[in-house]
């Protein structure tokens, strides 16, 4: 079937039964957060196959809940199969989706409520219990410590050939029903660190299916934490990629889900995501109304890290995404003092995020006129980020070069210049 073909077999398989205005209008949703954007000529012609989708395709994949970047154009009925799917075409390296524009709200759509008991105790070659279930857990610990010392780049791979080799033994399994759920939350974790990989290389379009992928079965698995940790990392991706409506909406889901949990950690890392998407929306009430309970929260919370991902949330992260929320809010001293306090106080070890903390700062320094200070805040940030592979760090790379020019010159300034030369 061509790709169109499959468009129209999806589009016509809803219940009830779509138009093609209807497709049209909820793809416009999906993109742009209001109707208007797409219309039914539009459908009309990929499904006849004279137009090809090609910026549509992920809101397509993602609105009629198909994959049409591989062989099997029909619907997704098993999310294993499907993110093993996604994860033999990355290994590959023959399929890769193209960065979307914005986050669809595809997540959002309930999971299959019946898909571990499906696999549960059926026939497999391989008896699966505690101990596989931690064994995925240290392996994803263990590569999610070096990409947040060395970046996304370094060991994405290793975590995908982890992912389509060992763990889908597990899960083609067999098992009860109990290791079955722990199981399904341990791959969730893994297939989000897959994710915050691709994103960190660069690759938003890749990052958002694992995402979708993570969400779907940690819902699945019943793992409220889980599943709003996956909304947390497509919430923050639409900040990044300038869809605020679609990311208001993520971000609010995830605050929501994760609202009854016990954990702190937690708690603030949702609430400080949310302040961020209100932030960036022009919702200065709501933004600071959420800092202040994210404040509340992380004020209450251990210093060591827990198990999940939410529990390594630490004091620093919250003081680097709250002094970035103030400076989208124009409060640029209370910025700097956040971000100080990441770097002072409660310390960043990680080579990447202490990076990434600088580069920020010296933004902050130099917004509020204070050169000198920001061109040694940015010598520090190339000390720091020498060998890391994370666009955020090209992104950082590139920004600084940019405003050099426009500066007073300066021994500092032109060594800097000549420094970040040498390494983009």
């Amino acid at each position: 079937m061509t790709i169109g073909e499959r468009i129209r077999e999806a589009r016509e398989a809803r219940r009830p039964k779509w138009s093609q205005e209807k497709l049209a209008d909820e793809l416009s949703v999906a993109r742009w957060g209001k109707t208007g954007f797409c219309g039914r000529q539009q459908v009309y012609r990929w499904e006849k196959g004279r137009r090809a989708p090609r910026e549509w395709l992920p809101f397509i994949e993602q609105v009629l809940g198909i994959d049409l970047s591989g062989d099997n154009g029909g619907p997704i009925a098993d999310t294993v199969t499907s993110v093993m799917h996604l994860g033999g075409s990355d290994v590959d390296r023959r399929q890769f989706l193209a960065a979307s524009a914005a986050v669809g709200l595809a997540a959002l759509d309930l999971p299959d409520a019946e898909a571990v008991t499906r696999r549960a105790n059926r026939p497999g070659p391989v008896a699966v219990g505690a101990g596989e279930v931690e064994a995925v857990r240290t392996m994803t610990t263990t590569l999610g410590n070096a990409a947040s010392e060395l970046g996304g780049g370094h060991a994405r791979h290793l975590a995908v050939r982890y992912l389509t080799v060992d763990v889908k033994k597990w899960l083609d399994g067999r098992y009860t029903e109990a290791i079955g759920r722990d199981l399904f939350a341990a791959t969730a974790e893994l297939v989000h660190l897959i994710g915050w990989m691709a994103r960190d290389e660069g690759d938003q379009g890749l990052s958002q299916k694992y995402h979708l992928h993570s969400y779907r079965l940690a819902a699945e698995a019943g793992e409220n934490e889980l599943a709003a940790t996956a909304l947390r990392g497509l919430a923050d991706q639409a900040i990044d990629l300038g869809h605020i409506p679609t990311a208001v909406r993520l971000a609010e889901a995830c605050e929501q889900r994760g609202r009854k949990l016990t954990n702190v950690k937690a708690l603030a890392y949702y609430r400080n995501t949310y302040a961020r998407a209100a932030a960036a929306d022009g919702d200065r009430t709501t933004a600071v109304k959420l800092l202040a309970s994210a404040q509340a929260a992380i004020e209450q919370a251990p210093a060591r890290p827990g198990q999940s991902w939410a529990s390594h949330y630490s004091h620093g992260r919250w003081a680097h995404e709250s002094g970035m929320i103030h400076a989208r809010l124009g409060d640029l001293a209370a910025a700097e003092e956040h971000l100080r306090l990441a770097l002072d106080i409660h310390g960043l070890d990680r080579k990447r995020t202490r990076a990434i903390v600088l580069a920020d700062l010296g933004h902050v320094q130099l917004k509020q006129g204070d050169t000198e200070t920001a061109l040694t805040t940015w010598s520090e940030f190339l000390d720091c980020s020498d060998g890391v592979q994370s666009v955020r760090i090209g992104d950082g790379l590139t920004n600084i070069a940019a405003r050099l020019p426009g500066l007073p010159n300066s021994p500092a300034a032109t060594q800097l210049g000549e420094r970040i030369s040498a390494r983009v």
